[in-house]
């Protein structure tokens, strides 16, 4: 269920500085922001000789942006995929900035990137974790970490695609069910246990994705059971037919399929009505995830200094070796990269 995808833009070259510096996400994240000022005051002198104070403004922002780096959380909202997302948080930052601009010619060109990590489906919300610049290389670790979810499932009834976005596939008897019974069962799903992972998963067969494939009416056959982890669960209100689950679990977990084993471990069926991920590692939905009019240059800067003492030290951004460069020019292009697959965490760009 889980994925991280990156989207790319380019800047020219920019200057770093050589210092060496701790392995500490806090003192990583205030060594970006002075190498950040640094390059924008040169990318602003070199453009105020020519330029309008309009100019200089679109170009201190973008120098701002493309300097970015680190990790953060954003609230998204049921609906949109978390690729869309991504693409709508990517808009309207380089909105924001005023690229791509005529004035800023292509010269050198270094990545800058921007991604999420640990995909919720469309119909899901809550925390996705985005990684901009070099924290786009800490995605993978923390899609390892632990996630969060309140679930809310529907009993006596299954889908195809075990949620609500489904067609019905089939219905059974509930009324007899207690909240006894559901509690009685947690145990069995707790711990290290096997799962089978959903049809409609990101998972794939010769290189295309199950869902994918289930779409277009192809005959998919079900992966193996594979490890999961499940730390915690717990109910947290039944009202026949629906059920409240509070689950803490590792990567590669699947609710979907957790809710549908419930279902038939209490001689029924059922599905997932809502999901919402109300933690990913150490962030969490009511403390960092910003919402969508937060989704600025400036607060995503705050963001990201508040977040770096959030990450481990192993985790800590490295300084990039610096570039010659003597005026800072920028430019915005868009890079596609290959897809590679770890377990079911699938590592995509675009």
């Amino acid at each position: 269920m889980a994925t991280a995808e990156v989207a790319v833009v380019s800047p020219s070259s920019l200057n770093t500085d050589t210092t060496p510096v701790p392995e500490s996400a806090g003192t990583a994240a205030a060594t970006a922001a002075t190498s950040s000022a640094t390059t924008a005051a040169a990318a602003v002198a070199a453009v105020a000789r020519t330029g309008s104070e309009a100019t200089v403004s679109k170009l201190t922002m973008a120098t701002k942006l493309l300097s970015l780096s680190g990790v953060f959380a954003v609230h998204k909202p049921k609906g949109p995929t978390s690729a869309e997302l991504l693409n709508r948080l990517k808009e309207k930052l380089l909105a924001e900035a005023g690229m791509p601009s005529p004035e800023w010619t292509k010269r050198k060109k270094q990545p800058l990137k921007i991604g999420h990590g640990g995909t919720l489906d469309s119909a899901a919300g809550g925390v996705l974790v985005v990684g901009i610049g070099r924290g786009t290389k800490m995605l993978t670790s923390l899609l390892t970490g632990s996630k969060r979810y309140i679930a809310i499932g529907e009993l006596g009834k299954a889908t195809d695609t075990l949620d609500s976005t489904g067609k019905v596939t089939e219905e059974k008897p509930y009324d007899k069910i207690t909240q006894e019974d559901i509690e009685g069962i947690l145990q069995k799903f707790t711990g290290n246990i096997m799962q089978v992972p959903p049809l409609y998963c990101a998972l794939k067969k010769d290189g295309q994705r199950l869902s994918s494939l289930m779409k277009r009416g192809k005959v998919v056959e079900a992966k193996p059971a594979r490890p999961v982890t499940v730390y915690s669960i717990s109910l947290q209100n039944f009202q026949p037919p629906l059920f409240t689950l509070d689950v803490e679990c590792g990567g590669g977990f699947y609710i979907r399929s957790l809710v549908s084993d419930i279902g038939k471990e209490l001689s029924s069926c059922a599905s997932v009505l809502e999901l919402t991920r109300t933690k990913q590692g150490p962030f969490t939905l009511e403390e960092h995830a910003l919402p969508e009019d937060k989704w600025t240059i400036d607060d995503i800067a705050q963001s990201l200094d508040q977040c770096a003492s959030l990450l481990p030290e192993e985790l800590a951004l490295k300084k990039s070796k610096p570039e010659e460069s003597n005026e800072q020019v920028l430019s915005c292009e868009y890079i596609t990269l290959n897809e590679t697959e770890e377990n079911d965490d699938v590592i995509k760009t675009f």
